[in-house]
């Protein structure tokens, strides 16, 4: 049997459903047509024995007939087997679409993400080279500052921190690293 091809097009589906539908009912004629003259007659009154006998003797004097009638009905249960799994299918195809659907959102999602944490990564970088080249100016003014004013130029560089985003391919974190 077919596995579920969440590509094929709901319309495309139900035609084959529509088609296999159709395949079982010209068989149920074709069979019917068959076993019109065909049916055992036998009386209430006969014995079981005398039953199985009668359908026995038919069923050798007809042997190409039953044959062909045997055939139809496996036929006819290969077909219905298709029916279920493609009626099956199909209560799961809004399911499939919708996971699917699901998927694609996620993705693009990451997608956008992925270039704002890139930009964000940019600008720490930016930020973490000037935040440096602001402390070495501070280090360079601190001494005369002291001197002049009697308090730091500039203070809490050990506590400066940017972000920076980071991923191991599925968990993406947010450090602050220290400058």
């Amino acid at each position: 049997m077919k596995k579920l091809n969440p590509g094929l097009p709901l319309e495309q589906m139900q035609s084959e459903i529509t088609a296999l539908k159709s395949q079982i009912q010209v068989l149920e004629q074709e069979r019917a047509a068959l076993t019109i003259n065909d049916d055992v007659i036998a009386s209430e009154n006969d014995s079981p024995l005398a039953i199985v006998e009668a359908y026995r003797r038919q069923a050798r004097e007809n042997a190409q007939l039953f044959a062909e009638l045997k055939g139809i009905d496996d036929a006819i249960t290969a077909l219905q087997t298709q029916l279920q799994h493609k009626h099956g299918e199909l209560a799961r195809l809004p399911y499939k679409l919708r996971q699917i659907d699901q998927q694609q959102q996620l993705e693009e999602a990451k997608k956008l993400a992925q270039v704002h944490a890139e930009r964000i990564n940019e600008i720490a970088a930016e930020l973490t080279k000037e935040i440096r080249l602001l402390k070495a100016c501070a280090d360079q003014l601190s001494p005369l500052y002291w001197q002049v004013y009697y308090k730091p130029f500039i203070t809490g560089f050990k506590t400066i921190s940017v972000p920076y985003v980071r991923s191991d391919g599925e968990v993406w974190n947010i450090v602050n690293r220290i400058v």
